[in-house]
């Protein structure tokens, strides 16, 4: 077995591409080959060479089908039940579906391999009859018919999806320009809901692979805008591959301004250093946090643009000059630096607008915790973990009771008496009056209260 694929491209780079997209097909055919020259039983060899029969056959069935005239819908069922001969007669179940797509992948693969041959472009490569007089080649057809019996969920539903990606990666990116054109002009059957939920990973994970290999081969502007517009139509912004979830802050985004004030300047040129020297901070919040001296540095020219803001108000005329609209058809990706500008951009309501917003989404961002530091719980939610504390650690100690012992009597020695020192002669001689021998009180304090019945005449 050989694999001898010369293409035939106009372009170096083509030349290269078209040899690395044949790689596989390469390195599949060379291990066929070594396979074939190990010492194997006769058993073995038999079975290998009849499932290799087989799967020739299979391959020879599409080929046929590819050539057939009309709609898929009038043989493409058909076509799948006499290679598969499925269980149900219209649904294929997983093993069968495992071994269609085989059968597809490998008959692609040796389609993409003939078109490099020939020379043709891949898309274009071989007649077939469609409907009436038109007609397309070989691999559209062959897409048709696999994409046709998808959307009827006869197969599983992500075998186009497959295919697609597997004739991205076989071709050059001139070919790659009319697979992508194809996937086009099948967007609103490939985005129903039903078929796009089985393949929108293995579509989103080729359009980045094409934009990938455009950002290292070509520079095709127009091709990159064709591939983010199909993914924003069909991908939501919520998709997590669309969300920066790290938050990771385009520190590249550098603003150059003037440093020496130019001849003839007419406004603070202090003022327009302090202003244009707010955006390496806005580029790059968490610089604010490292050193204390950038967070007052930054505070103190945030505090003269405001002020400047709040000193020279816009107009009514001014304010209302304008609108949402007008902005969102008039958006500029980036505003102008120069100092002779400084005057006019104050005056501008959307410019003093973008400002604004970018303090508010600094401040957000430093208002939210950091990775260290985290929402602490509620008085509520602290009763609540703690009461599952002691629940988890009263069965893990083995459920104690939970009346406590009382504490034992330590018996303790009686110690020496002691004559403790209390009062003065005066206060000893007061307390000896007041008391008698026997230890009754001289002054009975019954004798002064008044009696009850005399309460009572009262």
């Amino acid at each position: 077995l050989k694999c001898n694929i010369k293409p035939k491209d106009d372009t170096t780079s083509s030349h290269s591409e078209n040899l690395n997209g044949n790689k596989n097909a390469c390195s599949l055919l060379l291990l066929v080959q070594l396979r074939l020259t190990q010492p194997e039983t006769g058993a073995s060899v038999r079975l290998a060479g009849s499932a290799n029969i087989k799967k020739f056959q299979f391959i020879e069935v599409f080929r046929r089908a590819i050539l057939q005239p009309g709609p898929p819908e009038s043989f493409a069922l058909q076509t799948v039940q006499q290679v598969i001969k499925p269980q149900k007669q219209t649904k294929l179940v997983q093993d069968e579906n495992q071994l269609l797509e085989n059968i597809l992948r490998t008959l692609l693969q040796e389609l993409v391999s003939s078109a490099v041959q020939s020379g043709e472009q891949i898309m274009q490569y071989g007649q077939s009859i469609d409907d009436g007089d038109t007609t397309q080649g070989h691999i559209p057809r062959l897409l048709d018919i696999v994409l046709y019996l998808c959307e009827n969920e006869h197969i599983e539903g992500g075998m186009i999806f497959q295919l697609l990606e597997d004739l991205t990666e076989m071709s050059t990116m001139r070919n790659c320009k009319d697979v992508f054109g194809y996937i086009e002009s099948k967007q609103d059957i490939l985005g129903k809901p039903e078929l796009f939920a089985r393949g929108k990973l293995v579509m989103l994970r080729t359009c980045n692979q094409l934009l990938r290999r455009l950002s290292k081969v070509a520079n095709d502007v127009v091709f990159c805008g064709r591939i983010l517009m199909f993914l924003a139509h069909f991908f939501p912004l919520s998709e997590r591959s669309a969300v920066n979830i790290k938050g990771v802050f385009n520190t590249s985004n550098e603003t150059k301004y003037e440093k020496d004030p130019p001849d003839g300047i007419s406004i603070d040129f202090n003022f327009y250093k302090t202003f244009w020297s707010l955006q390496e901070h806005f580029c790059n919040p968490p610089s604010l946090t490292l050193a204390p001296t950038k967070w007052k540095k930054f505070t103190s020219g945030l505090m003269v643009v405001l002020n400047t803001f709040e000193a020279q108000p816009l107009s009514d005329e001014e304010g209302d000059a304008n609108s949402l609209e007008e902005e969102a058809a008039n958006f500029s990706i980036k505003y102008l630096t120069s100092s002779k500008l400084m005057g006019l951009e104050l005056k501008d309501p959307s410019f003093r607008r973008h400002i604004l917003v970018q303090c508010l989404i600094l401040f957000d961002y430093l208002k939210a915790p950091g990775k260290s530091e985290k929402d602490l719980p509620s008085d509520s939610m602290k009763e609540e973990i703690k009461s599952c504390e002691e629940r988890v650690w009263w069965k893990r100690d083995g459920c104690p009771p939970f009346e406590k012992q009382p504490a034992e009597k330590k018996v303790v020695q009686e110690g020496a008496k002691k004559r403790f020192s209390v009062g003065n002669g005066e206060k000893i001689r007061f307390w000896e009056d007041l008391w008698l021998k026997e230890g009754i009180l001289k002054i009975s304090f019954l004798d002064s209260l008044p009696c009850l019945r005399e309460k009572i005449k009262v």
